[in-house]
């Protein structure tokens, strides 16, 4: 451009602060020349079909706008009650991408020519559509239509509001959205719930719902300022609130929680679907098969899902990227992401340092995503889930070869976990093999931590790790872990205690036997567990079989942390089999609700090591004495205390002014906050995630930061 060089400061400081609401500057590179008289107008050029440099930005997907919805509604409008509405601000963006450039002929809305209407306001740069790539209306655009579950068409004028009669009458619906299905129903009647659970072999794990609207939220759960902020925010995630005293929907919902997962509808269907029913919310869980990615295909749809719902909503835009919805907790006042994905993801963690190479890494096992390390961008993939199937193995395949395609990447080093037979691992050897590039394994813990460096720019750190599982550098499981993480990689300053995992990973599933193995030896644990032998599906045979193993004193043993906080749940009598990841834990927290330190038991640490016997016998001896809340909290408050007083020990000793908590653990918001006012007490900066989770969905992020440290 030219013009007097105040005009053109002035005209950059307005492109930055005067932007679209989603517009996203990365970089700006400004060059000066004299006055050469050469332009007579502005003009945005169209995008070249050149290869776009490495580390281009894709957006994610956008809940629909006030202005949208305010169409949607509107009688007198071109798109009233048309369920596609989107415009420059809303719709969606990554799962409608099949590559680059974000041009309309590169998307799943290429079998979708507009209409003269829709051409117009796409042309017209005072238009809101201007160059909305998925504008679109009830004349040119996708379709809507209701079938039964065997995919037998129903004919009626309003098929989403005939399904939200359907809804709240009983009736479960395959609703297909932007990024895939959910299986949805009503909730404040039990019985679809509990049906859907029987054919979804999902007892206990929660269901999400969707409200009508924040006020609806606010009648069964409490909302504080920054939940509302997120519920109400363009991303729309899922949010973790804790159900009031009185909440009125089905407890088959979230049962034996203290809380319900919320969120507010993002696209026009969900809008319209509350149009003409009472419902307050509806059940909006992933369709998706047990321990399988999430169904984005119509035809799959009808072959996975028909025999467990009674009707489909389905639309004919294909999906380009299947996206699970994004769940959020809230601490205090901050945001704790649990999964990161629809609205967050693909869009880049930015980086204060540039990496030297471009680095993949590919996660762990369970809620895996993968990573792409490009200069100071870091694309973390959407949520892929467990990989421990060839489903979900072959999604994250797909999904990682996206990413590097769509972010035209050119991968270096391969990152993965130090487990030689996670699925993840296979697939990184996999990858190295077809792109002939090196492969770096990083020790779980080690990435945990990385990853709360990388994002907090800390080079330095004493870092708290815990969670269920991660494989050691010297071979054993750990989980319960206080790590030094510094520019040379790290070391193991100390750890929980060493217990006994009797059956190995039998005792992940059913805690009892955890609390056996680390009662043994003080307590008569045959008695007690005789009696408890109801709890196993083999009975006295395996309790038996339990013992035999325990005074044989080998097999599995683990630092774990997640492992100490089953154990305890079982005793409490809160949980005895895990049916989901983090199940027990996850209900010693609801149960912890309201409790108080009855016990104040003071740490024991000998050789940086932490002693959870001690805590599991004092539990186990106290619990018939004292409130199961007030045992849960002591639990709780002891493991916390412990670990902050190791980890402030240590940093003293190595003048580390930061200390960091992540892994799963850290959801705990108990334990979180009792760890935060213990370092902050002693006068050191406490860091935790704010953008990535700090669970094993953060994990790639983290082998991908710990592989450009060692690869400088």
């Amino acid at each position: 451009m030219e013009g007097k060089k105040a005009d053109i400061n002035s005209f950059l400081k307005d492109l930055k602060e005067k932007s679209p609401p989603l517009a996203r500057i990365y970089e700006m590179t400004t060059y000066y020349t004299e006055d050469e008289n050469k332009f007579d107008k502005f003009t945005i050029l169209e995008s070249s079909e050149a290869t776009e440099f490495s580390g281009s930005v894709i957006p994610p997907d956008i809940s629909i706008c006030n202005e949208c919805v305010t169409e949607l509604k509107d009688q007198q409008n071109k798109r009233y009650d048309y369920f596609f509405i989107t415009c420059t601000n809303c719709g969606p963006r990554y799962t409608a991408i099949e590559r680059l450039p974000y041009d309309r002929p590169n998307t799943t809305m290429q079998e979708f020519p507009m209409c003269d209407f829709c051409a117009t306001e796409f042309g017209d740069p005072s238009n809101r559509r201007f160059h909305a790539q998925t504008v679109a209306c009830d004349s040119c655009g996708p379709r809507i239509y209701l079938t039964t579950n065997d995919g037998k068409s129903i004919e009626h004028k309003d098929p989403i509001r005939e399904t939200g009669r359907l809804l709240e009458e009983g009736h479960i619906v395959a609703v297909k959205g932007n990024g895939g299905f959910h299986v949805a129903t009503a909730t404040t009647n039990p019985k679809p719930i509990i049906r859907l659970r029987k054919a979804k072999h999902r007892t206990q794990k929660p269901f999400a719902v969707m409200a009508r609207d924040i006020d609806t939220v606010k009648s069964f759960a409490e909302v504080g300022h920054a939940e509302a902020e997120l519920l109400a925010s363009y991303i729309k995630p899922i949010i973790l609130l804790k159900k009031k005293d009185d909440c009125y929907l089905s407890e088959s919902i979230s049962p034996g929680l203290h809380n319900i997962g919320v969120m507010l509808p993002y696209t026009g269907t969900h809008h319209i679907l509350f149009d003409d029913v009472h419902e307050p919310a509806f059940v909006m869980t992933s369709a998706n098969p047990p321990n399988e990615p999430i169904v984005a295909e119509n035809k799959l749809a009808r072959k996975r899902l028909g025999s467990v719902v009674d009707f489909f909503l389905f639309h004919n835009r294909a999906i380009a990227h299947r996206c699970d919805d994004s769940v959020v907790r809230v601490h205090g006042l901050r945001k704790s992401l649990i999964r990161r994905s629809r609205g967050y993801a693909p869009e880049p963690i930015r980086l204060k340092h540039t990496a030297n190479s471009c680095i993949l890494g590919v996660g762990a096992e369970p809620n895996a995503t993968s990573c792409v390390l490009f200069q100071d961008k870091a694309f973390v993939s959407q949520h892929i889930g467990d990989v421990d199937n060839p489903e979900t193995i072959r999604f994250m395949k797909e999904a990682t070869y996206h990413l590097t395609e769509l972010t035209n990447s050119q991968v270096e080093f391969i990152a993965c976990d130090l487990h030689p037979k996670f699925n993840t691992t296979r697939l990184a050897h996999d990858l190295a093999n077809e792109l002939k590039r090196p492969v770096s394994p990083v020790q779980h813990h080690y990435a945990h931590i990385a990853s709360l460096m990388g994002e907090r720019n800390i080079n330095e750190m004493v870092g708290i790790a815990c969670d269920g599982f991660g494989y050691g550098s010297d071979g054993k499981a750990w989980g319960g872990e206080v790590l030094s993480c510094h520019q040379e990689g790290f070391q193991r300053l100390g750890h929980l205690r060493e217990q006994p995992m009797p059956g190995g990973d039998l005792a992940t599933l059913y805690p009892l036997r955890m609390a056996a193995g680390i009662l043994h030896g003080g307590t008569d644990v045959e008695e007690w567990l005789s009696s408890e032998s109801k709890r196993f599906p083999h009975g006295k045979a395996e309790t038996r079989l339990i013992i035999k193993q325990l005074k044989k004193e080998t097999g599995l043993k683990t630092t774990s942390c997640g492992r100490v906080l089953d154990a305890i749940s079982a005793i409490l009598g809160i949980c005895y089999e895990r049916t989901y990841e983090g199940e027990s834990a996850m209900k010693l927290e609801s149960a912890a609700m309201g409790g108080k330190d009855v016990l104040n038991i003071t740490p024991e640490i000998r050789a940086n090591t932490i002693d959870t016997t001690f805590l599991v016998r004092e539990i186990f001896d106290q619990r018939n004495k004292r409130p199961v809340k007030d045992l849960a909290f002591s639990a709780e408050s002891y493991l916390a205390n412990s670990l902050a007083q190791l980890a402030i020990g240590n940093a003293e000793r190595l003048d580390v002014k930061t200390i960091g908590f992540s892994g799963g653990v850290a959801y705990n918001e108990h334990i979180t906050q009792t760890i935060r006012k213990n370092i902050e007490m002693n006068g050191f900066r406490f860091a935790v995630h704010k953008l990535i989770p700090p669970g094993d969905g953060g994990i790639a992020f983290g082998q991908t930061i710990a592989t450009n440290l060692i690869t400088k």
